[in-house]
Formats: C-alpha cells, sequence, structure tokens
C-alpha cells in the first residue's frame, strides 16, 4: 500500500481543479457580475431589439432570471419613459385581434349615407322631370287665425235679437220694394266680365273672385278679374271651364300676378294672397292624392266621395289642376274653418263661397249688411252689458263685423239666410236714407224707407251726428258732384301693406284711393 505523502495529496487536489474551467467561457460570454449602470442599460436595448421575444435565455442565477421574465412583460416600453414602439401595436392585432370599436363601425355608415345621398340624388333628379314638379315653389304656411269665432256659437247669447219673426217681417217688407229673392237651383256658369262674390261652380274659382271684390268697388273688381283673363287664359274644359287658369297664375311670377290686376285697386296685397293661395292649395291636392290612393291613410272626406268622382280628383291632381271642389265633402263648419287657414281670406269671405257657391245657408255680413243689422238693432250697442262675455270688465265698445256675422249666423233662420243677406245688401246700396253716404239734404231723403220704423241710425252723416231718435242732423256737403266724406261704416280700418284684407275685427277696409267715390259708382264694400 503505497504510502501517501502530503505532496501526492496536493497533487489529487491539483487533478481535480480542472473540473472549474468549465464554466469560465460562460462568465467571459456573459455580463460582467457587477455592471456599470450605462453599459447595462445599452446591452438591454439592443437585445431587446436585435433577438426575438422567444430566443432562448443563457442561464442565470434565480433571481437575475426574474428579472429578465419582468423586462419580457413590459416589452412595448422605451427606456426614460419613451413610449412604446410603434410596430409593435400592428403585430399585437395581427396575434390577437380585439373586438370591433365604435370606431371600426364608421365604415359601414359611411356606406349608408353614400347610399343615401345617391338615393336623394335620384329622387331629386325624378322630382325635375315630373310635371307636377316642375316649378317648385316654397311652401305656404296657413295662418293660425280663428277670429275667436266658435262655429254655431254666439259671442251674445244674452241678446234675444233677432229673432225668427223679426227676420221674417224684414224680408217681408224688403221684398216689396227690392223684389222677392230666392236661392237658385243651379251655379250659374262663370262671367268673364263680372268677378262676382262667389257665384260660380268651381270653389277655387269662387274664393278667387271674392277675395279680388274685398274692399273695392264691383267695377275695379271685375277690371282686376278681367286682367287675369287677359294674361294667363282661360281653361277650355272641366269644372272651371270658362274661367281662369289658376295652375298658370300659380307658376307666375308674383310681380305678374300684380301687374294683371293692378287695375283694379289693392294689388300688392291681393297679388301675394293669391299667389299663396293657389300654392297652398296645389299642395292640398297633391297630399290628399297621395291619401286616395293609400290604403293606410284616409283623406278628409274621402267617405263621402263616390269612386268615380275620387278618380277624377286624383287625375285631376296629377295633371295640375289646381281645385278645392272637394270641400263639397266637408260640414260646412269645417269648409268654413279650412277656408279661413288661406291668406286674406275671413268669415265674410269664407260665409260668401259657403252661400253662392256651396250652396249652404250662411248669413254672410258686408258692410251693408253690417251697417243696418246695428240700426235694427240685431247686435247690442254700445254699453249695454249684454256685449260682454260672461266675467269681462269694462264697457262694451260695440259689435264688430266678425261678431255680428256670429251672432246672425246662429240667430237668423236658415231660411233667410240668401233672402235677407241680398235683401240688405241692395238696399243699403239704394236706400236714400240707409246708405252710407247721405244725409237729410241727400236726393230722395223725403222718399221714405220701408224698415224706417224698425231702424235707429246711428253714426256721423255727412257732416253733421244722428239726432238721438236717429234722423240725422242735416250737415255741410261734400266738395264737388255727388260726393261727400266717406262715413265711419266705410273706412273703419285703412289696409296696411302686408295684412290679410279682413283678418282684424275693424274688417270694412278702404285704400286711400277709395275714401271719396261717387254714391252711384260705390258699390259693395267688403
Amino acid at each position: 500500500m503505497a504510502r501517501v505523502t502530503r505532496g501526492s495529496t496536493a497533487k489529487v487536489e491539483a487533478a481535480k481543479l480542472p473540473t472549474a474551467p468549465v464554466q469560465e467561457p460562460v462568465q467571459l460570454s456573459s455580463p460582467p457580475a457587477t455592471p456599470g449602470p450605462g453599459i447595462t442599460r445599452k446591452r438591454k436595448a439592443v437585445k431587446v431589439e436585435d433577438y426575438p421575444a422567444n430566443a432562448p435565455v443563457t442561464l442565470k442565477s434565480t433571481k437575475r432570471a426574474k428579472k429578465s421574465v419582468v423586462k419580457e412583460e413590459n416589452v412595448n416600453d422605451l427606456p426614460h419613459g419613451l413610449g412604446a414602439i410603434p410596430d409593435l401595436p400592428l403585430k399585437k392585432e395581427v396575434d390577437a385581434p380585439e373586438p370591433p370599436s365604435k370606431k371600426a363601425t364608421k365604415p359601414k355608415k359611411a356606406a349608408k349615407a353614400s347610399k343615401a345621398k345617391t338615393e336623394d340624388v335620384n329622387d331629386l333628379v325624378a322630382k325635375a322631370t315630373s310635371t307636377t314638379d316642375a316649378a317648385p315653389k316654397k311652401k305656404a304656411k296657413a295662418k293660425n287665425n280663428t277670429y275667436g269665432l266658435t262655429p254655431g256659437h254666439t259671442p251674445y247669447p244674452n241678446w234675444p235679437h233677432p229673432t225668427p219673426e223679426e227676420c221674417e217681417e224684414v224680408t217681408r217688407l224688403l221684398s216689396k220694394v227690392h223684389g222677392k229673392v230666392e236661392a237658385p237651383k243651379t251655379i250659374p256658369l262663370p262671367s268673364l266680365e263680372v268677378s262676382g262674390c262667389g257665384e260660380v261652380p268651381s270653389v277655387l274659382d269662387a274664393l278667387i273672385r271674392t277675395r279680388l271684390s274685398a274692399a273695392t268697388s264691383g267695377t275695379n273688381s271685375s277690371r282686376a278679374f278681367a286682367g287675369l283673363v287677359a294674361r294667363f287664359g282661360v281653361l277650355k274644359s272641366g269644372i272651371g271651364k270658362g274661367s281662369v287658369d289658376w295652375n298658370k297664375v300659380r307658376l307666375a311670377d308674383t310681380k305678374e300676378v300684380f301687374e294683371a290686376i293692378k287695375s283694379g285697386g289693392l294689388a300688392d296685397v291681393k297679388s301675394k294672397d293669391i299667389s299663396k293661395i293657389l300654392q297652398m292649395v296645389w299642395e292640398e291636392n297633391q297630399e290628399r292624392r297621395k291619401a286616395l290612393q293609400s290604403e293606410k291613410t284616409e283623406a278628409a272626406g274621402e267617405s263621402n266621395e263616390p269612386a268615380n268622382e275620387k278618380n277624377d280628383e286624383i287625375e285631376k291632381a296629377q295633371n295640375d289642376i289646381v281645385s278645392l271642389d272637394h270641400l263639397h265633402l266637408l260640414s260646412t263648419d269645417d269648409a268654413f274653418t279650412h277656408l279661413t287657414r288661406y291668406p286674406g281670406i275671413g268669415p265674410k269671405t269664407a260665409s260668401c263661397v259657403l252661400l253662392f257657391c256651396l250652396q249652404r245657408p250662411s248669413f254672410a255680413v258686408d258692410t251693408h249688411v253690417f251697417r243696418l243689422c246695428k240700426w235694427l238693432g240685431w247686435v247690442p250697442p254700445p254699453g249695454d252689458p249684454a256685449g260682454l262675455a260672461p266675467g269681462a270688465k269694462g264697457a262694451f265698445t260695440g259689435a264688430t263685423r266678425n261678431s255680428t256675422y256670429a251672432h246672425c249666423e246662429v240667430r237668423v233662420p236658415d231660411e233667410f239666410k240668401y233672402p235677407l243677406h241680398q235683401l240688405l245688401i241692395r238696399h243699403g246700396k239704394s236706400c236714400p236714407r240707409c246708405r252710407a253716404i247721405t244725409g237729410e239734404g241727400s236726393a230722395g231723403w223725403d222718399e221714405g224707407c220701408p224698415i224706417e220704423h224698425l231702424v235707429e241710425r246711428t253714426g256721423e252723416r255727412k257732416g253733421g251726428s244722428a239726432s238721438a231718435s236717429g234722423s240725422p242732423v242735416k250737415g255741410k256737403k261734400g266738395k264737388g258732384k255727388n260726393k261727400s266724406v266717406v262715413s265711419d261704416d266705410e273706412s273703419e280700418a285703412a289696409l296696411s301693406a302686408g295684412s290679410d284684407a279682413e283678418s282684424s275685427d275693424m274688417s270694412d277696409l278702404v285704400s286711400d284711393e277709395e275714401v271719396e267715390v261717387t254714391s252711384d259708382e260705390k258699390s259693395d264694400s267688403e
């Protein structure tokens, strides 16, 4: 057995040492055990950029391996808080796409908007090439004005006049002087020489003619109507045959309408009203056509319209024939309310259309009827408490034309409405004592009046004032032959530019040119 010496033991220990150099290359290729701060940051940055995320990591201590894992989780962060690496979010979307956000829906909305725009353009092209929309105009709005009236209700419920007996007596007395008056069985054909107040078959024709006759003489209104005929021509067929082609008037500029009617007076206001009315009616016709053709909607009065008339109405609308004949299908109250929606159309004009064209009982009140109703005591006089509404305070200032219409519409029996309207107008124009322009010095005063015992005349007459008994005091005559100052009945209000001719309670409107007129020429000033 060999003797073990200290030297041999040292050699054996030295022979075991070569196993240690195995770790030396690893330590030389890896960072120093205690690297400087700058070198460590630089190498880490290079490592993140140059090596993929799944590259093998050199074995290190457990503590250092954990730090390396943390760096892998924050791989999107650059050193020194410089933000995220730009390319990595795109990688993230490719590897794990996120659910669609609100922004992702924008392309769909844009596509829908583009499609809608294309459809709108196609609609516009279709409308531009159609006949019904050949000349589009601004949509006119219906006025919101009921004139304070409620159909079927009188504003003076405590005033008991006129009674049916009073209406019958006045009708009988005036018929002896002016002849018996009865409503015609059929509506006469339209005249191209006289505008009239609605005595024509076409409802629209009646409405425009009556509007032209407002606040002027019959001669002036007929002159204005003749101007429309000369400029726009007449219809050759249909229910409006022989009257103005109202669709041509609708398509014309308002200035052209003004030029056509300027000889009749008040052309500025009336031309604007006529243009607006015609446009509104045309739009109503198109809306009714759509409703009549639809199974889901129903036009006003459609249930009362026979199938052949419904087809005729649709055809007229398709051919741009402007018409209001569908008002025949409505009740009297509904037709009245509908007519007063139009600009420039008040209770008197609407009542005339109802009475003369639609042949409905209606007591139209013009300036002559209004004056005689006051003198007959058919409405409360100023100061009478019966003229006040329940709970109203103050003194009653007197009836107006519109309130007189509403009251007499209820009090006058239907069978007397047509004859009384006509007889009171004839009497108010011709009676030497009941005309608006008269006095004790007027010619024919001594001839008397058939209703003298029933009236109490009030108001200033020819420069003088009426006596308590109703007989006017003789005053100074106006200058010029057969001329005199118009009474307060004839000049209750002046027409202001842009206002409706009958929009106020004081609606007996006259222009400055009509303040003085001869008694022979002055007709139904409406």
